[in-house]
């Protein structure tokens, strides 16, 4: 996302709000993966489960790609995702053409209907999957893969500059992100920001986390990808100097 961003010439500032480490209980996969050809698919919703996976497989002295010969077969959220999947040796079978885990469970919906799908994902992640999911009739079997946290800090000086106003837009790459900054800064004082700083948000599933405390994000990609929202910030600042120059 920073090489896309910078090549179109912005200047990146950077302010990790989530750290990331491996769950702490893998119980629920470990009996998957003494069957894991008895599952028909592993639905990957984001590059941190198919790390944290892949760790795991090696950890228990497995190789990643043996797992997944004829089956389970891999669904991926998008081409990022599967990525970091191919990377690891999994063949993927199915990539994500709108890039959230819902429109994922609408794409394979027929294919997955009374078969056994196995879902990693993170400790705060969505319901409205596993909802999906379940009313797609998938028999499904998910688990924790991943935790997602806050960090003990931020960076005083991009935090200060947030807090003055003294950047263009901040990005939200997931619900998380937005959820912890709000919980360093106040969520008071992030609507007062919003105010004078556009927020862009990388897909619908995070513009919703943002409108559902009041923040109307200004910019939202149309593509939930890093080139997507690239993409969609140069688009808005293009309209700006349009209508600048027209007033």
């Amino acid at each position: 996302m920073v090489h896309a961003l910078e090549r179109l010439g912005a200047e990146v500032l950077l302010l990790p709000t989530i750290r990331f480490a491996a769950a702490s209980d893998w119980r629920i996969f470990d009996a998957a993966l003494k069957k894991i050809a008895e599952f028909d698919w592993i639905l990957f919703t984001s590059q941190n489960a198919v790390r944290f996976v892949c760790q795991h497989i090696r950890e228990s002295g497995v190789g990643c790609e043996l797992v997944q010969s004829p089956k389970p077969l891999v669904a991926t959220v998008g081409p990022a995702t599967a990525r970091a999947a191919t990377t690891e040796g999994l063949r993927v079978d199915h990539v994500g053409k709108n890039h959230t885990g819902e429109a994922l469970v609408c794409e394979i919906a027929g294919l997955i209907h009374e078969r056994k799908v196995l879902l990693p994902r993170s400790n705060r992640g969505d319901d409205r999957l596993v909802k999906a999911l379940r009313q797609a009739g998938a028999l499904l079997t998910e688990f924790v893969a991943y935790r997602a946290a806050a960090p003990d800090t931020l960076d005083p000086v991009v935090l200060s500059r947030l807090r003055n106003a003294e950047v263009d837009a901040i990005i939200f790459a997931s619900p998380s992100a937005f959820d912890n900054l709000s919980s360093f800064v106040g969520s008071g004082e992030l609507s007062r920001i919003s105010k004078r700083v556009q927020f862009a948000a990388i897909g619908p599933t995070t513009a919703r986390a943002l409108r559902e405390t009041g923040i109307r994000p200004a910019i939202e990609a149309g593509e939930s990808s890093a080139a997507g929202l690239a993409e969609a910030l140069a688009k808005y600042y293009q309209r700006k100097r349009t209508a600048v120059r027209h007033t």
